[in-house]
């Protein structure tokens, strides 16, 4: 059982460690038990890991009904990260993108409750920034979608975001800025939120646990110091460090040897466990 925290809106210091998505066939080799079988995948996997970094709304619209299904096959206190859709992100001119922001929000979001953790909004690698552009699509991001607070992070991948512009509008708008721990995307370790977001994507196939025991290791010490409100250096910040306040931290073993991931966040769950 993965240890529970909570994580409602406004910051409190939890952790939340987890996956990407719940169905890949090699997990039925490296994750799920024979017994379990693909319709109960989510409802195991949901406590193996305290959050779950939904894909499939990137690629395709989902229903209310869809999110209603995950909501109630999760435990209560689970965390939904939802990537949006590409047709929001993927596109030469994000001012114009609306359209697809509000289809995206409307499609039955709210339908997860409390369960709706961060919308990650992901940028092609190709995607440089552009100030004013940048600047008109995260003021399109709606606040709040009926009784809920929306948390929003985004997911650039081009190296001309690491600028102390870009940080200044995360933080103006109150947006965070992925972590990201790979080695093709550049990483940004501002902290711009009240919450932060990273995707840990360096898993490698002959470590049992993706990542190894030390790098584990440093990567709980990290999620607290950073749940904790600190700055982290190793992490390559490009601005000043915020006044330090409790941060929520949602920490994503993903993509890399993704076959590793589940392990890899059990790991770090059963060391976050003994404190």
């Amino acid at each position: 059982m993965a240890t529970r925290t909570s994580s409602k809106a406004g910051a409190s210091g939890s952790i939340r460690v987890g996956i990407g998505a719940w169905s890949y066939d090699p997990w039925r080799e490296t994750f799920y038990p024979a017994d379990v079988p693909k319709k109960k995948a989510l409802s195991y996997a949901s406590s193996q890991v305290t959050a779950i970094e939904v894909n499939a709304t990137y690629y395709r619209t989902q229903s209310a009904g869809s999110f209603a299904r995950w909501r109630d096959e999760t435990p209560d206190d689970f965390v939904f990260a939802v990537k949006a859709s590409r047709f929001a992100t993927n596109r030469r001119v994000l001012a114009e993108a609306g359209d697809s922001i509000d289809l995206f929000v409307g499609s039955g979001l709210e339908a997860l409750g409390p369960k709706l953790g961060p919308l990650l909004w992901q940028f092609m690698p190709t995607k440089r920034f552009d100030e004013a552009d940048f600047t008109a699509f995260v003021e399109r991001l709606p606040k709040r979608l009926g009784a809920l607070t929306l948390r929003h992070a985004l997911d650039v991948r081009h190296e001309s975001f690491r600028c102390e512009a870009f940080v200044a509008l995360a933080r103006k708008h109150g947006v965070a800025i992925v972590c990201s721990d790979s080695d093709d995307y550049p990483m940004i370790g501002d902290v711009t939120a009240d919450f932060v977001y990273a995707r840990l994507m360096r898993a490698k196939a002959d470590v049992v646990t993706g990542y190894s025991t030390k790098d584990i290791a440093t990567w709980m010490a990290r999620a607290h110091a950073l749940a904790a409100g600190d700055t982290i250096e190793a992490l390559g910040p490009v601005a000043k460090p915020l006044p330090k306040q409790k941060r929520d931290a949602f920490v994503f073993f993903i993509n890399g040897a993704k076959e590793r991931a589940p392990a890899a966040a059990r790991a770090m769950l059963e060391n976050l466990q003994k404190g």
